[in-house]
């Protein structure tokens, strides 16, 4: 089987890279399927996934896709598109619910646990034609690096050797590999923007209240977690987006979204949209076990260092640097897991009528418990308390009004920072001593929780590993920030396919 042209239905159809928009091109010219691109895709998962280079990266495929898309090509035949993602396979990280699939988590823990309903944002995707088309990998109960205690570890497939990140890692190197369409993962601390980044990907985490995280585990009453796009382009992030958010009474957050919404994301899409936009350059180190003299952390920094050069080169008027008063005083505040998780187990378990566990001290006295990975082990049973909880919200009310004023001080547009400040870490290194995980990761937005990012890839390395460029931007500003990714994007052009050797 080749990677590129694969004779489909009446004309070949390249699917490597294909965008939403090549792939109704195809189906309005009736030379292309639903069944025959989601036929493609399976075969793909098979080929690149289960063998070939083994990537690891889908947990399960849906059953019923090749169903629904049959459906959806009787759908288009008899009364046209459905929607603007008619068609389009979509690939979920396995923390959101889908009828008739486990949502494992990546965990033996989870393994059985098969939930009643949809997720919101899967009824969303469905309303708007997109086709399920498999469940992603996960760092272990939604956090950290992509390994897992029912699934191993997930290959970043532009390095085999290395991860993808997470803990939306899956979901990432999926969809960079052309295993699927589009991607949703879901971000707590940086489980969007670091898998993109080290994926040579698009990836947004939105404005808390956006997106509903009903169905999703670590959704309401935690704030901090928001569901977001991962694709290959930005001009799909912001038609996956648009399918996606809208105010979800199940989920109370949505509430403080309501009136934020544009007519659609897609008007955001202007390939000028930097000229004359005040972007100001965070330069100092906020990431996790950041090493700022290691040959790594300078590698990266070359990297930003020429995007800020095309950054101008696209009109945009830079402020370098900018600095943020306290910044790694206040984000040390952060703990480490957050106080108040019970409830929130139990209002996602609640959706269902018998699950597998009611309540999280029900999961860890399960046999299976000692079987998940470390990190995952650390955050189940070390959570912040009442006073830590505390000390941090003190903190983030601090550090939302000096990031708001370093923005007005500086009349700002928007905030560009690394995406991530190392490269990729080898997977050896995540599941034996050192134990390394999530270096390099900035989590400044979901520390604030109601500032929104995005990341665009930026080039690669002298290794070759992908980086990428994020954006920050003031509360439900998230279209200004698709406008420059999409600006940015245009002018530079680095998203590339790994080579996989099929």
């Amino acid at each position: 089987m080749s990677q590129g042209n694969v004779a489909v239905g009446k004309a070949d159809f390249d699917l490597i890279e294909a965008t939403v928009a090549d792939v109704h091109a195809a189906y309005a010219a009736g030379s292309l399927s639903v069944r025959q691109l989601t036929q493609r895709y399976l075969e793909r998962i098979e080929a690149l996934d289960r063998r070939g280079p083994g990537l690891n990266s889908i947990i399960a495929v849906n059953p019923k896709a090749l169903e629904e898309a049959d459906r959806l090509d009787e759908t288009r035949r008899d009364t046209g598109r459905m929607g603007p993602l008619h068609g389009i396979p979509v690939i979920m990280k396995d923390q959101a619910d889908v009828a008739g699939m486990a949502t494992t988590l990546g965990s033996v823990l989870f393994k059985d646990h098969y939930p009643d309903r949809d997720c919101v944002v899967v009824e969303k995707l469905k309303a708007a034609g997109a086709i399920i088309l498999a469940k992603a990998t996960l760092g272990e109960l939604g956090g950290g690096d992509t390994h897992g205690s029912l699934f191993g570890s997930t290959r970043n497939p532009y390095d085999l050797e290395r991860t993808p990140g997470g803990s939306s890692g899956g979901p990432a190197a999926s969809v960079a590999a052309n295993l699927g369409m589009l991607a949703v993962g879901q971000e707590g601390l940086a489980s969007i923007r670091r898998p993109a980044g080290w994926n040579c990907l698009a990836g947004m985490r939105p404005t808390a209240g956006l997106v509903s995280r009903t169905g999703v585990y670590e959704g309401w009453p935690g704030i901090a977690g928001s569901l977001g796009p991962l694709t290959r382009t930005v001009t799909d992030l912001a038609l996956l987006l648009d399918a996606m958010v809208g105010y979800d009474p199940e989920d109370p957050v949505t509430a403080a979204g309501v009136g934020h919404l544009p007519e659609s994301y897609t008007r955001s899409l202007d390939k000028d949209g930097l000229k004359g936009k005040r972007i100001g350059i965070l330069r100092e180190s906020q990431g996790l076990y950041s090493e700022p003299d290691s040959d790594d952390y300078r590698e990266i920094t070359r990297v930003l260092e020429r995007s800020v050069e095309e950054l101008k080169a696209a009109g945009a008027v830079i402020v370098d640097p900018i600095v943020i008063p306290d910044l790694k005083e206040l984000l040390a505040k952060r703990p480490g897991s957050f106080f108040g998780s019970e409830e929130t187990f139990k209002v996602y378990m609640g959706r269902n009528k018998n699950p597998i566990y009611r309540t999280r001290d029900e999961a860890l006295r399960s046999p299976d418990f000692p079987k998940i990975v470390r990190s995952a082990r650390l955050r189940w049973t070390k959570l912040a308390d009442a006073a830590q909880h505390y000390d941090f919200l003190k903190a983030r009310e601090q550090l939302m009004i000096r990031y708001l004023k370093v923005m007005a001080d500086h009349r700002l547009d928007a905030i560009a920072h690394k995406a991530v400040e190392h490269s990729p870490t080898l997977i050896r290194d995540g599941v034996n001593p050192p134990f390394v995980e999530q270096k390099g990761a900035p989590h400044i937005n979901t520390y604030l929780v109601f500032v929104p990012t995005i990341v665009v890839p930026a080039g690669f390395t002298a290794q070759n590993l992908p980086a990428g460029l994020c954006f920050l931007g003031r509360p439900y500003d998230d279209a200004n920030l698709i406008k420059y990714a999409y600006a940015f994007e245009q002018a530079t052009r680095y998203r590339r396919a790994p080579v996989l050797g099929i």
